[in-house]
């Protein structure tokens, strides 16, 4: 992640009228009211003028305060309509109000009456003063110190602040591991950290060589961009922004306009993202900062989710080679194992499962009969029936599968290994090896079993020809509450075509 350039950084805007600094006065007195506004009339601290609001009691001053949060200096009397008046509303101010970032300058013309050290000692206050002492030069020392704190104390709590929306945002960020749902995310928090109500879209773009793409197609999008997903941005975004998308993609930076970002990510793949967030108001000095935190975060967890998919990937390499590896030796075909991965995950949706479950369904399914590596090739491959042995020994598959799997702490693999031993059950306990029946036999087992067959029928073995569609969904409907459970049979039919096209998109 590069460092922004100095020359993306905003530009000087029109002189405009600055907030003021709010400044209260609380004393009984109408001349000290007086006497303070014409010493700070013109009075001005980092370019910004006073606000002075006056209050002459302490019930007054609540009340403006409650009103006034961002209040940054009070000038406070000790004696006002009791002789503690000011003394107590430091503590309301503190205790009640719950505002510790204004700061609190003490004006006494009694000192006797609350001694400095033990003022200092007991409230929350920041500065104390003799009203005699208290010349026109000091009290503009007193209020540049007094203001100069209040920034630097706002502008550590918007750091703070901007940080927690950062972490907030990052952690959404790296806790999503789908690249579907990687883009929409970072796209939702980095609406909510600039302030976009219309929303933001992503292209990504995997360009050999750093070759300009023909088309920046839009692979995520939120709000009003919602309507670009899977078109081309170049021909539904302004031509000013498309110039940005171009720049970004040719300079690998980000591109900071007065109107829009589009910033910048790749991998070491040299797969690039580009997101884009239209209609945003500029960034201060602060939210620049804090872009940059998010951004660097955004790459990292970017690099991280191409490593975990490349990971994934070459791991569900070995499991399908794996399963390959014990099909082929019944001569089967590798996308038979992958066909019924597939199935299983459909109808575990479609029977209500939750997604990551399905998911693993997916992924362990395949290794359902992994137990046939153990098998003798005689037996594996024979052609006829098998006599009463041979029948045994094959039968010890589900076990062997098992036996194989259940050794690992993953979960994939914990399931394929309830897989392997249960898919050979039957619904009325009827099946091997262990004759469960019903709801005892594990959902997993019930479903693969469904989808083994289901694939099995269809596709040509060494001692049958596949299956007409019809005559599988015949035998399916036979075998209901016998072979199979009853509520899985209605689904699949219920959905049959689903099924029967994903033969058509992965033939043998």
């Amino acid at each position: 992640m590069e460092v922004l350039e100095d020359r993306l950084e905003f530009a000087e805007e029109p002189v405009r009228a600055l907030q003021p600094w709010k400044v209260l006065i609380v004393d009984d007195e109408p001349e000290v009211h007086n006497v303070t506004r014409l010493v700070l009339g013109n009075f001005r601290f980092a370019e910004r003028p006073l606000l002075l609001m006056s209050a002459y009691s302490s019930r007054e001053a609540e009340k403006l305060l409650a009103q006034h949060e961002d209040t940054a200096v009070v000038l406070l009397d000790v004696v006002m309509e009791s002789e503690q008046a000011g003394l107590e509303l430091v503590r309301t101010i503190r205790e009640q109000l719950g505002n510790h970032f204004v700061r609190i300058v003490l004006r006494t013309g009694q000192p006797g009456q609350a001694p400095e050290h033990e003022v200092i000692a007991a409230y929350d206050i920041n500065d104390y003063k003799e009203k005699t002492e208290l010349t026109a030069q000091k009290l503009a020392t007193t209020l540049y110190a007094a203001l100069r704190a209040y920034r630097d104390m706002r502008t550590i709590e918007a750091n703070r602040r901007g940080l927690e929306h950062v972490i907030h945002a990052s952690t959404q960020v790296f806790s999503h591991h789908q690249p579907q749902q990687f883009a929409s995310i970072v796209l939702g928090q980095l609406a909510n950290l600039v302030g976009v109500e219309n929303g933001a879209l992503c292209c990504r773009i995997s360009a050999p060589n750093g070759v300009m793409p023909d088309h920046f197609n839009v692979a995520a999008a939120t709000g009003d961009y919602s309507r670009y997903l899977s078109r081309n941005a170049e021909e539904r975004l302004p031509g000013h922004v498309v110039q940005s998308l171009r720049a970004a993609f040719q300079q690998k930076h980000h591109v900071f306009a007065e109107d829009h970002y589009v910033l910048h990510f790749t991998d070491s793949h040299d797969t690039e993202a580009l997101l884009y967030v239209g209609e945003s108001h500029q960034l201060d000095e602060l939210g620049h900062r804090l872009m940059q935190v998010f951004c660097t975060n955004v790459a990292i967890a970017f690099e991280n989710l191409h490593l975990n998919q490349e990971l994934f990937e070459t791991q569900l390499d070995m499991v399908y080679l794996l399963a390959g590896a014990a099909e082929t030796r019944s001569q089967e075909t590798a996308n038979h194992v992958r066909r019924v991965g597939i199935l299983a995950g459909m109808l575990g949706r479609l029977h209500g499962l939750d997604e990551k479950t399905c998911e693993f369904l997916t992924y362990a399914a395949p290794l359902h009969d992994i137990g046939k590596i153990g098998i003798p090739d005689a037996i594996l491959n024979k052609p006829g029936p098998h006599d009463d042995d041979e029948s045994r020994i094959m039968r010890s598959h589900a076990e062997l599968g098992a036996k194989l799997l259940s050794g690992s702490k993953r979960t994939v693999f914990q399931l394929a290994g309830e897989i392997a031993l249960t898919h050979h059950e039957n619904w009325d306990g009827s099946g091997y090896p262990r004759q469960l029946a019903g709801n005892d036999i594990p959902i997993s087992g019930r479903i693969t079993a469904i989808a083994d067959v289901f694939d099995a029928l269809g596709s040509r073995r060494c001692y049958k020809d596949p299956w007409p569609d019809h005559a599988i969904r015949h035998f399916l409907l036979e075998e209901r509450a016998r072979k199979f459970d009853p509520a899985l049979v209605d689904l699949m039919v219920a959905n049959w075509q689903q099924f029967i096209e994903l033969r058509k998109q992965l033939p043998d």
